[in-house]
């Protein structure tokens, strides 16, 4: 277990204790293609704003083997712009969900294929070992409802064999996250948003980085701050509101990562400056309203 203090203007977090990452990492979910549904994307560009962020600082990208379509997949492209890896650099990725024949990961893995999914994730990675991998639970439905122990406990065997180094759980309730620490340690929880206040306390409190997917909301107007008060702090700061929107995200807890995803060079530049804005008390006062 990490220590943890109530810092959050750290910009760093020991994943698993051992493992220190930038607190504003990248999503490679937009990589490959906008939406599931939606087109591909030039693989070159992908590869471009990979290297990109690994100029300006990021050190913790999360990605995972159902991130693509046809030939232009998340996992190829990573292995293709930022091997060798850096030894500092944190592959985090999911496993559970099963594309469906629209491409939208709407079906999920038993615990007797979960293996096939990490090795294959390790393959097209080109990796001996996966930093963090997350058991993705429930499809695309809400969390809860749903044991996970058997599959959690198939993760946790590939971890005592050495080809994962920590594990987390994705879209969990805290019955679920409690389920999952009875059977190995959970380095990271990753749900939607960061609006369950009371699960990304529970994980603060253990060490357990609480890392938000869609932390724009899906768009600005879905986020957990609301438009109309983002506009107003970024005017008033000469930011725009996905920079705003990501600071306040960060400044909720000392646990959070970020990993707001692009496909664009020039949104990542503008996601990336976010470290460089400072919010204070009376602007996260606003935006929570």
């Amino acid at each position: 277990m990490s220590p943890m203090t109530n810092d959050t203007t750290s910009n760093t977090f020991s994943l698993g204790g051992d493992l220190t990452v930038n607190r504003l990492g990248f999503g490679a979910m937009r990589l490959a293609m906008g939406t599931f549904a939606g087109p591909t994307r030039d693989p070159g560009t992908g590869v471009a704003v990979l290297r990109r962020a690994v100029e300006l600082g990021v050190n913790h990208i999360d990605t995972a083997g159902f991130y693509g379509r046809d030939a232009v997949w998340a996992n190829d492209l990573i292995r293709t712009a930022l091997t060798p890896y850096r030894h500092d650099l944190v592959i985090a990725t999911k496993v559970g969900p099963l594309p469906g024949p629209d491409g939208v990961p709407s079906g999920q893995a038993t615990a007797d294929q979960l293996r096939g999914l990490v090795e294959a994730d390790l393959r097209t990675l080109g990796l001996d070992r996966l930093d963090l991998v997350y058991l993705r639970v429930g499809g695309m439905t809400a969390p809860g409802n749903e044991s996970i122990a058997e599959r959690f406990a198939v993760l946790a065997e590939l971890r005592a064999e050495g080809l994962i180094r920590h594990l987390g759980l994705s879209n969990v309730d805290s019955a679920q996250l409690a389920e999952g620490r009875a059977v190995a340690p959970v380095a990271a929880v990753q749900n939607r948003h960061s609006r369950d206040a009371a699960l990304r306390a529970e994980c603060e409190g253990a060490g357990i980085a609480y890392v938000p997917y869609f932390p724009l909301g899906g768009g600005i107007d879905s986020g957990p701050f609301g438009a109309q008060r983002l506009a107003k702090v970024a005017a008033r700061l000469g930011a725009t509101p996905a920079q705003v929107s990501i600071a306040a995200l960060l400044a909720t807890s000392p646990s959070v990562l970020a990993i707001p995803g692009t496909g664009s060079l020039d949104h990542l530049e503008e996601n990336l400056a976010t470290n460089d804005l400072d919010l204070q008390d009376e602007d996260l006062a606003e935006l929570r309203g």
